[in-house]
């Protein structure tokens, strides 16, 4: 265990030299070249390389958090602008509400209590359960649509 721990310092310590050696441009017999840390082959030139340069990070500054995070020039609205836009608002829920809540009428006279009327196309019976799976599953997110219009709705007020 020492000797690995030895070994594995001695390796950290070596390396950056290692980084920063000279280094061989190296041609073989068939033209092949190779770069190598050794320039034992009479084939070898050594390359000039520039030395490495490192450009340390300007400091970071730390971030002072203000109270208010509000700017003094924040643009206030007007309450009769305001007001406006909230009758416009009223008024999409509303046509909104009113949308779906025809929607829902016509998928409840279409789905018949769970039993709707079969179409010339669905002599298969399986056609006919997945048409009415799927208008059981519309009737559920149009009711749930309807709520939530309606709570928001209730918010406005």
């Amino acid at each position: 265990m020492k000797r690995q721990l030895a070994i594995l310092l001695l390796s950290v310590t070596v390396l950056p030299a290692y980084s920063q050696g000279e280094v061989y441009l190296c041609v073989d017999s068939n033209g092949n070249r190779e770069y190598k840390n050794t320039g034992s082959v009479a084939r070898c030139k050594k390359v000039d390389l520039p030395g490495v340069s490192t450009i340390p990070s300007a400091p970071k500054k730390p971030v002072v958090q203000t109270a208010s995070a509000k700017p003094a020039d924040f643009p206030r609205v007007d309450n009769t602008v305001q007001k406006a836009r909230d009758s416009d608002r009223r008024q999409i829920l509303q046509d909104e509400m009113r949308t779906e809540e025809q929607k829902l009428a016509e998928i409840r006279r279409e789905y018949n209590n769970g039993e709707p009327e079969r179409r010339g196309d669905e002599r298969n019976y399986a056609k006919y359960q997945e048409r009415t799976a799927a208008l059981k599953d519309d009737l559920a997110r149009t009711e749930k649509n309807v709520e939530a219009l309606k709570r928001e709705l209730g918010n406005l007020k």
